[in-house]
């Protein structure tokens, strides 16, 4: 997930085979631009005080940044301590402690890009205690125009995943072992190579807010 300049355009292989019908999870071929879903429409059909976020747009700019984020945080801010919670609405785990940024809870039902759906949530782990730290989207390429102002992004390449969050790097989803040799456990999916945009609103980040790695949570690299 090394931090790439948006000027470095590079295209990937078309999004093919994954889990167990080699078909890719919904994260894994997202769109850039996606509007509140329903449910946020009909929250504020239904009076709720929180307004619906705007679609972001490619006129989407620097003012509307803070928004934008302050609607993310509402939107998980029940998964902010609640690693619990976040597997009850979908989010399984893909990686083990990454250093220097997180865990990796994906939910696979997610795709497209909506502010208030992360793909990803990155947890920092300590003893019992779980702590988000940053919301994660991911992309087939760079897009051409950022989802979010001044984005920049990272990288993470086509993998083998397992039940257990161990991942083997592999360009061939035909070739994904149906067990880690290492740990044993069983396949899960398999991606292409992806770009990634991760967003840290749960944990200062001196790096930048869109940083793939943040060099606040070392203390949390053991797991």
């Amino acid at each position: 997930m090394r931090t790439k300049n948006m000027a470095r355009l590079g295209g990937i292989a078309a999004v093919v085979a994954a889990a167990l019908l080699w078909s890719v999870p919904a994260w894994a071929h997202p769109r850039v631009f996606d509007p509140p879903g329903p449910g946020m429409a009909g929250a504020a059909a239904a009076g709720s005080t929180a307004p619906a976020p705007a679609p972001m747009t490619a006129t989407a700019a620097g003012p509307t940044l803070t928004r934008q984020l302050a609607h993310a945080r509402l939107a998980t801010a029940k998964y902010a301590t609640n690693l619990a919670r976040a597997k009850a609405d979908g989010y399984q785990v893909i990686t083990p402690m990454m250093p220097d940024m997180g865990i990796h809870y994906m939910n696979p039902g997610i795709g497209g890009f909506t502010i208030t759906k992360p793909q990803i949530l990155v947890y920092e782990h300590h003893g019992n205690t779980w702590q988000l730290g940053a919301l994660e989207w991911v992309f087939p390429s760079i897009p051409k125009t950022p989802p979010l102002p001044n984005a920049t992004f990272g990288f993470f390449p086509a993998a083998c995943h397992y039940k257990d969050g161990t991942f083997i790097p592999d360009k061939n989803s035909k070739t994904c072992q149906k067990t880690n040799p290492k740990t044993g456990s069983t396949f899960s999916f398999w991606h292409p190579d992806l770009t990634t945009m991760h967003v840290w609103i749960w944990y200062p980040n001196p790096a930048g807010l869109y940083s793939s790695t943040n060099p606040l949570v070392a203390p949390f690299n053991g797991g």
